[in-house]
């Protein structure tokens, strides 16, 4: 049993992404090629927003947005404290502060009311200017947007979406990469939507910011490629890329959505009475990047995966460590009373809980129905 079903995927999928593959190999344009210009059109259109540039990955394609924003130091950067470490690393990067969030138990996603207790502590400090909350649609599932809008427009924070892995979610009939002021996502080959390879892209309505990041994502162009007009990066998406993307793009829309949803489903309802199984609020969608569930404590957690591991299923544990722990953020990161080390470690203990209880299981669009059975009967079985 396969966690992400890649090679399933590529099976079904076979005749039209080899013909893809090969079409981009027979024309000699391996960078930046038409193909990536269409693929920005289609993700534009799909996700409901003016302006979609791809790039090299969803790491560059959050930089890109910091940079179109002018972020650096004596800025503060508020990041949830459960998320894979890319969130916050573009930060220090930069040269500005992150500041830990924590998240709600239920959705897994930034909790608005600390998001306010986090600008409240770094302004009464008085050192860091409040400039940008980074959401995160974290396991497929879209964050609060309208209560983080709300504190957004309270405190005059930009909100920039992560949706790495919250493309194809949604909120009513308003699509993931949509809600941020300008949203990301990453086409990392296990994503909702993956490549082969690496790859990413930003989104946004605004003009000048689309301009600034078609800028930066090619050595700070200006009108021509040997204009250089600021320091920029060099973060293009290979046309091999796009023509992988545009396959499975198709594919995603028409079908794989629904199916990756009635799988999770299917273990909702095999599982809900045994164990606590992911929420899904009225009028959002998931495009389930993960299926995670939680357990008791770490020593279940760690010995349901030693019992699913027995018998041939993968799991995986996303996050082991809160962001506030990592030991690259011991002196980047904001603390509100950096004396008090108990406190430093009790930071963020909505997170700090659910990374010793989460596992995700495996699932994918291509997961039958006897696969599904046989990890919901390990599971059941190991929990009675």
């Amino acid at each position: 049993m396969e966690f992400r079903d890649l090679k399933k995927q590529y099976q079904v999928l076979r005749e039209d992404m080899d013909q893809a593959i090969l079409r981009a190999v027979a024309s000699g344009a391996y960078i930046m090629g038409p193909q990536v210009k269409e693929l920005e059109k289609q993700l534009a259109e799909y996700v409901g927003v003016k302006h979609c540039l791809t790039c090299a990955n969803g790491t560059d394609a959050l930089t890109l947005a910091l940079k179109a924003w002018g972020i650096g130091p004596g800025d503060a950067v508020f990041v949830p404290d459960f998320t894979f470490f890319s969130s916050a690393e573009v930060v220090p990067l930069e040269g500005a502060e992150p500041v830990f969030v924590d998240v709600c138990e239920d959705t897994f996603n930034i909790d608005a009311a600390d998001l306010d207790r986090a600008v409240q502590a770094v302004l009464s400090e008085g050192r860091l200017r409040p400039r940008v909350v980074v959401t995160v649609d974290l396991f497929g599932l879209p964050a609060d947007y309208q209560a983080v809008r709300a504190i957004a427009d309270k405190y005059g924070l930009l909100i920039l979406e992560d949706g790495a892995q919250g493309f194809g979610g949604s909120i009513a009939a308003k699509r993931a990469c949509s809600f941020g002021d300008i949203a990301t996502t990453s086409f990392f080959p296990a994503k909702p939507v993956g490549c082969y390879g690496d790859g990413g892209a930003v989104f946004t309505d605004n003009d000048e910011w689309a301009a600034l990041i078609d800028s930066y994502r090619v050595h700070g162009k200006g009108q021509f490629k040997y204009d250089n007009v600021r320091i920029g990066m060099n973060s293009r998406l290979d046309t091999v890329q796009a023509a992988v993307l545009q396959v499975k793009l198709k594919a995603f829309a028409e079908y794989e959505l629904d199916a990756i949803n009635a799988a999770a489903a299917k273990y909702t309802e095999r599982l809900k009475d045994i164990v606590a199984t992911p929420v899904i609020p009225a009028g959002f969608r998931s495009s389930w990047a993960q299926y995670t569930i939680k357990l008791q404590d770490s020593a279940q957690r760690d010995a349901l995966q030693a019992a699913l591991k027995a018998e041939g299923i993968p799991s995986m544990v996303y996050y082991p460590k809160p962001m506030h722990l990592q030991t690259a953020f011991s002196s980047l990161s904001f603390r509100a009373e950096p004396q008090e080390k108990s406190r430093n470690l009790n930071l963020c203990p909505v997170a700090t809980s659910l990374c010793s209880r989460v596992l995700s299981l495996p699932l994918h669009p291509y997961l039958t129905d006897e696969q599904i059975d046989t990890v919901c009967t390990a599971i059941r079985k190991f929990l009675k």
